[in-house]
């Protein structure tokens, strides 16, 4: 009986695992340019034509190989990274595996032309078989072409992209990797049309500013940090400065360019009152670690990787964002460059995530509230060894009210549009979360009894959950069929909302399976200083008002409401001089 299993083909299987390796023509160009980065190149040029469906040429300066090698490399795990089993641990090189230049040449027609400065060698191969080699000049590095790609596998070529999404996506990648190694110049074309060229000086701020452009660069922050495990610096935005996508986050690993869930929800979260709810800050932040603290082998493409201290690493990230953005100051200003005399009132219009049509029965009460606010500093992007003195925002006087919503007030520095509900909101949202962050919490006893009912799965939680709900300042009692009469609740919660509140409290601690006592207070403030705060076209007087903004700039952040929305724009004189044609 003739045997049923068989050593595979070796063009069969690196046919097989170009299937993982090489998904689109940015895995490609991945594998070949990290093969140059590795090579310790300082200049990589990726030359396309027709965005890499007919042709991918990929140059380098590095060091190059002699001939034994360029053959060999086209052997499959033939690689010059790993020869041990502890070299698994302690991986530094952006490739390891052996697998891409193989994969790659297995569904292509490919030239190697190399040289170590001592060997220069030529190698064609088609479909993954070498077809000729020869010799050739001597200039030191490796150049490899790839042309039509996936001619003989026309199942993966019909599954490709049109030419502007894989154009996009090439580009997406160059950048992420000119931005982990501004040390190397990058150079991309595409039908000899140049989309990104950067200089190789090593300032990082230069590669921003040739990717994303000088009002980009202007509006960010560099920051550094480090604890036992971890060091990490880079730059990151200031709020104002966002995107609707999560990729403009850059996320690299001794210099690798990875892709974390973690670390990128971690970056947003400590943006959290700064932006709004589905905006990213621009962010490139670079993470240095012992290679035996991380694991990148494993998925073929190298893009994920695993942590073994990914709290600290969380915790560092939050603290070092943190501390960054409360050196600023963040008041939009107007410009007229953006804003032009025709549409100043879209200016004043700011989208509110509340009902503009719900009054608040009582007259508003500003209650007592103190915080120091700080002198900050801030590093300017242009100079970056100048630490410069911010001035706290000085006092604003309020000069009326439009619409029963904005607030208008000046002082010294210009004209501010102040949103009273944003504004109230955030006064009230750090009164709270300061309250709920005592140890001890004041409660108030109830001289009417609330009473809520549940489902029965929920009350089955409630009474689950009862040491936490007390450990809040809620007391309660079993009241008939799922009911429960609570008595007692802290102090800091609106009578007027309280039902409300009290219910969305014990919905939050019963759904969340991994409750954070940290993250619950601030959800909870956030969702309580909305329903107690002031609304849009809520009448307040004058006084009032000013008393509004003397309470708001007492705030740590009187610049953004919970929710990330602003809470002031400002028109400098000189900006409303330019407005009205006083000043050309």
């Amino acid at each position: 009986m003739e045997n049923k299993i068989k050593v595979m083909d070796v063009n069969l299987s690196n046919k097989i695992a170009a299937g993982e390796v090489v998904e689109t023509l940015m895995n490609v160009v991945k594998e070949l340019v990290e093969n140059s980065i590795d090579a310790e190149s300082s200049y990589i040029k990726v030359d396309l034509i027709e965005s890499g469906t007919k042709e991918i040429t990929v140059t380098d300066d590095g060091f190059g190989m002699n001939k034994e090698d360029a053959v060999n490399c086209l052997k499959r795990h033939a690689t010059s990274k790993l020869y041990t089993d502890e070299d698994l641990f302690h991986i530094e090189t952006l490739g390891f595996r052996g697998e891409a230049i193989p994969s790659i040449a297995s569904v292509s027609k490919m030239t190697i032309e190399t040289s170590n400065g001592e060997d220069g060698t030529i190698v064609e191969i088609e479909g993954g078989t070498i077809i000729n080699t020869s010799s050739s000049h001597l200039r030191k590095g490796t150049k490899i072409n790839v042309k039509d790609i996936f001619y003989n596998t026309p199942a993966r070529l019909k599954y490709l992209k049109n030419l502007h999404t894989e154009l996009a996506n090439i580009s997406f990648y160059l950048t992420k990797m000119a931005l982990s190694r501004p040390d190397i110049k990058f150079v991309l074309t595409n039908n000899e049309k140049i989309l990104l060229n950067t200089d190789g000086s090593g300032n990082l701020l230069k590669v921003i500013n040739s990717i994303y452009g000088l009002e980009v660069t202007k509006k960010m922050i560099k920051i550094e940090a480090s604890d036992s495990d971890y060091d990490i610096s880079g730059y990151i935005s200031y709020p104002e400065v966002n995107r609707s996508s999560r990729g403009f986050i850059t996320i690299l690993v001794n210099g690798r360019y990875i892709k974390n869930t973690n670390v990128v929800k971690t970056i947003q979260e400590a943006y959290h009152t700064y932006m709004m709810v589905g905006k990213s800050p621009i962010v490139v932040l670079n993470i240095e670690a012992d290679p035996s603290i991380i694991d990148v082998n494993v998925h073929p493409t190298k893009m994920d990787i695993k942590f073994s201290k990914l709290e600290e690493l969380k915790e560092l990230i939050t603290k070092t964002i943190d501390s960054a953005l409360k050196k600023l100051v963040l008041v939009p200003e107007i410009k007229e460059a953006n804003r032009p005399v025709a549409n100043i009132n879209e200016v004043t219009t700011i989208n509110t995530e509340v009902d503009f049509k719900e009054k608040v029965e009582v007259e508003p009460v500003f209650e007592e509230i103190s915080f120091n606010f700080e002198t900050k500093e801030e590093v300017t992007p242009y100079e970056e060894e100048k630490e410069v003195k911010k001035e706290k925002l000085k006092k604003i006087n309020a000069m009326g009210i439009i619409d029963k919503t904005y607030i208008f007030g000046e002082n010294e520095d210009g004209m501010y549009i102040i949103d009273q509900h944003a504004a109230h909101e955030r006064i009230n949202y750090e009164r709270i979360l300061k309250e709920m962050s005592e140890e001890k919490v004041e409660t108030v006893d109830l001289l009417v009894p609330i009473k809520l009912t549940f489902t029965k799965d929920e009350y089955i939680k409630i009474k689950d959950k009862k040491e936490l709900i007390e450990s809040i300042g809620i007391n309660y009692e079993e009241f008939g069929l799922n009911t429960i009469v609570i008595r007692k609740h802290p102090k800091w919660l609106n009578k007027i909302y309280a039902t409300e509140i009290l219910r969305k409290i014990i919905e939050i601690i019963i759904t969340e399976n991994d409750f954070k006592r940290e993250k619950f207070n601030d959800r909870l403030a956030a969702h309580t200083a909305c329903r107690m705060s002031i609304k849009a076209h809520d009448y307040i007087s004058l006084e009032e008002a000013n008393k509004l903004i003397e309470k708001l700039l007492t705030c740590k952040n009187p610049y953004h409401c919970p929710h990330g929305r602003p809470v002031m724009i400002n028109y400098s004189f000189y900006e409303l001089e330019k407005l009205f044609k006083r000043v050309v």
